[in-house]
C-alpha cells in the first residue's frame, strides 16, 4: 500500500514518463514490486500509459480523488485524509481531533452519506460529480473573531473558481456561493472551543461544491452546478490553498473582494431571526462582514448571527 501511494504521488508530479527502474531505485524496491503497484493503481481506476523503454505516465483523463492527488495540487504542505465514503467530512475532523491530532489538516470524501449544511439542512453529496472536504485551522483567537473563517471560505471558493475557470460566482450572505442564480456551494463552519480560556482551539471549515451534479433529489431546491470540466483534486487544492492563505488574518485582507461579489447588496430581502420574518433593504457589508439592512421604518441594523436566513423578495 505504501509503495502504491508513493508511486502515485510520483506520477502525479511528473509531466513525462517514469521508468520502472527509476521508481524501483527511488523506493528501494524490485521492478516486480513496482509493476504490482502499477497494476493495483490501474485496478483502483487510474489510467496509466505504459510504454516499453519509456515507463509509466498518468493519462490526462484521470479524475479520481486521493490524498496524493490533492497534495500534488497544493502549495501548502498539510496532511490530507481521504475517505471513499463517510457520513460527513466535518464529523471526520471531529473524530480525528478527538484522537489527539495536532496542527492543520484536510479531510476529503468522494461521497457523503450525511453531508450537513447550516441550520440543520443536509447537503446532497453524490460521488464523482462534486467535491466535499473540510479544513481544520488553528486560529488561536477569541471565539468572536473566529467567524472570519466563514466569509474567508466563501472568498476562497470564488477566487479558486475564477482562477481555474471562466465562471463568475457570487456570494449570498453569509457564505453561500451562487452561479447564474443557483446555489453551487455550501459552507459549514464549526468552532471547537477551549472553555478554560475562552479561545478557539480549532475551526472546522466544511465545503461542498457541485461541479457537474445535475440530478438533485426532489427536496433540494435552487441547486445548480459549475458545469465545467475540471480536475476535482485541482479544485480542492486551489480552494484549500486560498483559504489557508487568508485565514488567520483579518477582514481587511479580503473584505473588499467579499463586498464586490455580494449577491444581495441593493436588493430587497427578508431575514428570518428567531422565527420572525422581517422585510428589509440590504444596504452594505461592514468592515467585519456584518450585513447592514434598512427596515421599513428607516432604521438601520446590522445582521451578524450565522443563524439568520435571508431571501430575496
Amino acid at each position: 500500500m505504501a509503495l502504491k501511494n508513493d508511486i502515485l504521488y510520483e506520477l502525479l508530479n511528473s509531466k513525462d514518463y517514469i521508468s520502472g527502474q527509476e521508481l524501483a531505485d527511488k523506493f528501494g524496491k524490485s521492478r516486480a514490486a513496482v509493476w504490482k503497484a502499477i497494476k493495483a493503481l490501474t485496478a483502483d481506476g487510474y489510467n496509466i500509459d505504459a510504454v516499453t523503454n519509456k515507463g509509466y505516465m498518468l493519462t490526462e483523463n484521470n479524475d479520481l480523488i486521493s490524498a496524493q492527488s490533492i497534495r500534488a495540487n497544493m502549495k501548502n504542505n498539510i496532511e490530507v485524509f481521504y475517505y471513499g465514503t463517510t457520513d460527513s467530512t466535518n464529523n471526520c475532523c471531529k473524530r480525528i481531533l478527538a484522537d489527539g491530532k495536532q496542527g492543520e489538516f484536510l479531510t476529503v470524501a468522494d461521497k457523503q452519506t450525511a453531508g450537513r449544511g447550516r441550520q440543520g439542512k443536509s447537503f446532497y453529496s453524490p460521488p464523482t460529480t462534486g467535491i466535499y472536504f473540510s479544513l481544520v485551522i488553528r486560529p488561536n483567537t477569541s471565539l468572536q473573531n473566529a467567524v472570519t473563517a466563514t466569509t474567508a471560505a466563501a472568498v476562497a471558493v470564488c477566487r479558486a473558481i475564477e482562477r481555474l475557470t471562466d465562471k463568475k460566482p457570487k456570494i449570498k450572505w453569509v457564505n453561500d456561493v451562487y452561479l447564474d442564480g443557483k446555489k453551487i456551494c455550501g459552507i459549514l463552519t464549526e468552532a471547537m472551543t477551549n472553555f478554560e480560556d475562552g479561545t478557539v482551539d480549532s475551526v472546522i471549515i466544511g465545503i461542498g461544491v457541485n461541479i457537474n451534479t445535475s440530478d438533485f433529489p426532489d427536496n433540494v431546491e435552487g441547486a445548480g452546478c459549475l458545469n465545467v470540466n475540471i480536475s476535482r483534486s485541482r479544485l480542492i487544492g486551489a480552494i484549500a490553498d486560498e483559504l489557508l492563505n487568508i485565514t488567520g488574518g483579518d477582514y481587511k485582507s479580503f473584505i473588499d473582494y467579499y463586498r464586490s461579489h455580494s449577491l444581495v447588496i441593493g436588493e430587497r430581502i427578508k431575514f428570518i431571526q428567531n422565527g420572525r420574518v422581517t422585510p428589509a433593504l440590504a444596504v452594505a457589508i461592514d468592515e467585519t462582514g456584518g450585513l447592514e439592512v434598512e427596515l421599513k421604518n428607516g432604521e438601520h441594523i446590522t445582521l451578524r448571527s450565522g443563524e439568520i436566513s435571508i431571501r430575496k423578495i
